[in-house]
């Protein structure tokens, strides 16, 4: 097959012939049918992650028709319409046994402790705990996010934030990830603060509903903390940092009100330092903090349906499709400044 390669991190990721994945018992091989570009692969490629060993086939995000299944598998056959979380869960372990398969004990992940899709085909592990199928009426490109940037905010917004109709929630970041957190949002019936350092990013975030937006950072731009507090009346009820940096993690936190709740969902490599908390507004407000960290596969359903019915829209999120070979130096151009915008989709 074709794949997208690397053998240094922060060097060049070239297309080039390497074996099929043969599917392990319990696993499946997957046809790629679309895979997105995150800005996970990118701190994954420029060696963030150190559970990857090289040479690597970055990609985690994708959708495509099942190709081959291992032996011991029961519940799907060649041909079937899927996705896949980003987190695959083992299904035994203490926290699978406890419905929490996104943080499983055991858990891989296709593009970082396994070859991922970037690529004609993909191996996955544990097909029957893992796979979700698709509706009809859910292409591939649409479903290509759902694997991580999606359904991470999906649950981010809905079971991490807790957010109900007519709260404030805002926004920190508003790459693929921050700009789903705002669709998700935005459904359930907030309403939602946007900030980002781009304006075209936060064009998109108001096209997805924002109902206000704030171009932060340097230079004489707007003072992110204190626009959420002054549009909200005393501060957000839930704020995310969908980006991850010490900026966004400090601005998210001191932009809620008291009793607020701060989801943090951007990545925070080590590499890039250690982010600082102010835990003093955290003890004299009774803030909350929580992680969220993607969806377990049996979590899926009333996503898709919101998907398949048009209520929420993830295709209008899809700024950019490439082909394969176009895959290696858009990976390269994420960490620079002035890329684009919104979410750009490979398709294999």
């Amino acid at each position: 097959m074709r794949a997208v390669v690397f053998e240094e991190f922060g060097g060049p990721a070239t297309v080039r012939d390497v074996p099929d994945p043969v599917p392990a018992p319990h696993g499946a091989v997957v046809r790629v049918g679309a895979t997105g570009l995150c800005r996970s692969d990118w701190h994954g490629w420029a060696g963030h992650d150190r559970t990857i060993s090289l040479p690597h086939v970055p990609g985690h995000e994708l959708a495509g028709v099942v190709e081959t299944v291992g032996k011991d598998v029961r519940g799907w056959r060649t041909g079937d319409r899927v996705t896949v979380p980003f987190v695959c869960a083992c299904g035994t372990c203490g926290q699978c046994a406890s419905g929490n398969h996104q943080v499983c004990e055991r858990q891989t992940q296709p593009g970082f402790t396994g070859w991922g899709s970037f690529a004609e085909l993909v191996a996955l592990d544990h097909a029957d705990v893992n796979l979700v199928r698709l509706p009809d009426a859910v292409d591939a490109v649409a479903a290509a996010g759902l694997g991580c940037r999606v359904a991470t905010a999906y649950r981010a917004v809905v079971a991490q934030g807790g957010v109900r109709p007519g709260q404030w929630v805002a926004v920190h970041g508003c790459g693929g990830v921050g700009l789903s957190a705002v669709m998700v949002a935005v459904a359930a019936g907030a309403r939602v603060v946007a900030v980002d350092v781009s304006p075209t990013a936060l064009d998109l975030a108001r096209s997805m509903g924002a109902e206000v937006t704030v171009h932060a950072g340097a230079d004489g731009r707007q003072d992110a903390v204190a626009v959420v507090r002054e549009v909200s009346a005393g501060g957000a009820h839930v704020s995310l940092d969908t980006l991850g940096s010490e900026a966004t993690c400090a601005a998210s936190v001191r932009c809620l009100r008291p009793r607020g709740r701060h989801v943090q969902v951007g990545l925070l490599p080590p590499d890039l330092g250690h982010p600082t908390i102010p835990m003093a507004r955290v003890i004299a407000l009774e803030l909350e903090i929580v992680g969220s960290h993607g969806m377990a596969a049996h979590d899926y359903g009333e996503l898709l349906s919101l998907v398949a019915s048009g209520r929420l829209r993830p295709d209008l999120l899809v700024t950019r499709r490439l082909r394969l070979d176009e895959a290696g130096p858009a990976l390269a151009a994420m960490g620079e400044p002035g890329y684009p915008a919104g979410v750009t989709v490979v398709l294999p």
